[in-house]
Formats: structure tokens, C-alpha cells, sequence
């Protein structure tokens, strides 16, 4: 259902690799709430997904980025404007990745090349993005910055390894920079703590399956789906939250408030049962 929410409003979506994606399922969000935007992603992403099908769909164009570059940011962010006919007023940051995880480098054996590598990617590139739309004067008042976040941020999940410690590095970026953007242009930003998702690069952790099923089991919603939290992304490129900056919001179906569940304890008590 649409309600035209976006209608008239443009921006930039990062991270849309292929169907499964958040990134992917929010930009197909915006653009059924009347949105326009430019896609974009690393050179390398782009020939492992299947970006093109995304952008005739959404009849959108296509800018390539490396987000550790500010070079190509700021070609980005000089090209969006240009094809979008003006600043933008929302702005989608969808992206991470961990060599570290990716190789099966335990958390207390880290490769440090890669651990730099992975926090460039997954956090520095927030803070050189938002730098590029900043110096630009890229955004328009009331314009909604988000990024994606997962609650390892603040609490111990072990196979989450050090995207634990790059998505604690986002959050605190969107807090500082969000500081300056909404007193200096009026301009939010936040991120959304998502539920573990099947997404592409969700299932490349270890256990991931395993978790996904405990997080269903303990939170009172259940898990939150990629189209949940597309459509909560919506309501902060919205004009509906103005006012709303600096938070890290939980779209988590109740996970984040949990300390255990009856579904969780009954897990529990049946395998004391079964091995009584």
C-alpha cells in the first residue's frame, strides 16, 4: 500500500546487491511512495549483483562508489544532484562487510589489514559520506540520513566478530556527525538496529542459522522482516519524524528489551527433560 510519503523527494540508496538485500527491498519502498533516487555500490558489488534489474525496475539511474573513497563520493554526490535535479532529502547507507569473517578469522586471532579494511567499509565510509554531503551542501533541510545496525553494537554475539565492534563505530558516527548536520542544516540522522535478516551477507555468519532461530524464539513480535525494516526506513525519510535525530532505533520485534522468553525456557527445559 502506498500513501505517497516520499512523494517529490530524492536521494542516494547504497548497498543493493540483489533481491534479498534491505537496501533492494527499501529502494523498491521509496520508489512505490513516490521517491526517486540513484543507486550505487562498489564496482565489485555491482558485478556480483544483479543492481540493473533493481534500477529499470525503479526506473533509476546508476553511479558507481567505492564508499571508502572520497573521490568517488564526491563524483556520487555531484552526479545524484545533477541527474535528480537538485539536493537530495534522503540518503540510505547499507553497507559492511568483515575479511575477518568472511576467512574464518576468529575474534582473538584477527588479521589487523583486514580488520582496518572491514571498518572502512563498514564505518569510516559513514562518516566519508556524510563529510562529502556536508562539504557539498548536498541536503536538503529536514533531509533523513540512515544506516543499518545490528545490536552487537552493545552486546556480546561471539561469531559476530569485529562487525561487532565496526557497527558500534557507525553508531557513534551518526550520533557526532548527526550533532552537526541537524544543527548546521537541519538535516537527521539515524540508524536502525534491524533484527538478523537472510540477507545476502547476513547468512555469511557463523551460526547464523541457529541465531536467527533464537532471536525468532525471544522476541515477542518475532523477528523483524527486510520489508519491516524498509518501511521503517520510509517513516524516517519521511517528513513524519522532522524532529527525529541521533537515536539508534530498534526494529527488532522487542529482541533489544528481552532478558529470556517462555519459548526460550521451554527450549531449555525440554532438553533437561530429555536428558533426566
Amino acid at each position: 500500500m502506498s500513501y505517497n510519503l516520499l512523494k517529490g523527494k530524492r536521494g542516494i540508496i547504497f548497498g543493493a546487491l540483489d533481491a534479498n538485500s534491505i537496501a533492494w527491498i527499501t529502494a523498491e519502498r521509496v520508489h512505490e511512495e513516490g521517491g526517486t533516487f540513484v543507486l550505487t555500490n562498489a564496482p565489485i558489488a555491482m558485478r556480483m549483483g544483479q543492481i540493473k534489474e533493481l534500477a529499470e525496475k525503479t526506473g533509476s539511474q546508476i553511479v558507481p562508489a567505492d564508499a571508502t573513497s572520497i573521490e568517488d563520493l564526491e563524483n556520487l554526490v555531484a552526479k545524484s544532484t545533477e541527474i535528480l535535479g537538485g539536493k537530495l532529502d534522503f540518503v540510505l547507507h547499507s553497507i559492511g562487510m568483515s575479511i575477518n569473517v568472511r576467512k574464518g578469522k576468529h575474534y582473538t586471532d584477527q588479521n589487523y589489514d583486514w580488520t582496518q579494511k572491514g571498518t572502512d567499509v563498514s564505518a569510516m565510509s559513514f562518516h566519508k559520506t556524510m563529510q562529502t554531503l556536508y562539504k557539498a551542501d548536498a541536503m536538503n533541510e529536514w533531509g533523513s540520513i540512515v544506516a543499518l545496525t545490528y545490536m552487537a553494537a552493545q552486546r556480546v554475539f561471539p561469531d559476530y566478530n569485529d562487525m561487532a565492534d565496526n557497527k558500534a563505530y557507525l553508531e557513534s558516527i551518526a550520533r557526532s556527525f548527526g550533532y552537526f548536520f541537524g544543527k548546521d542544516k537541519n538535516v537527521r540522522v539515524n540508524t536502525i538496529s534491524q533484527s538478523p535478516t537472510p540477507t545476502t551477507a547476513g547468512q555469511g555468519v557463523k551460526g547464523f542459522d541457529g541465531f536467527i532461530a533464537y532471536a525468532e524464539k525471544m522476541s515477542p513480535l518475532g523477528n523483524a522482516t527486510a520489508l519491516d525494516c524498509a518501511n521503517y526506513t520510509i517513516t524516517l525519510f519521511s517528513d513524519l519524524t522532522k524532529r527525529v535525530t541521533l537515536q539508534n532505533l530498534y526494529n527488532d520485534g522487542g529482541f533489544s528489551n528481552m532478558g529470556v522468553s517462555d519459548a526460550v525456557m521451554e527450549t531449555f527445559v525440554d532438553n533437561v527433560d530429555k536428558e533426566d
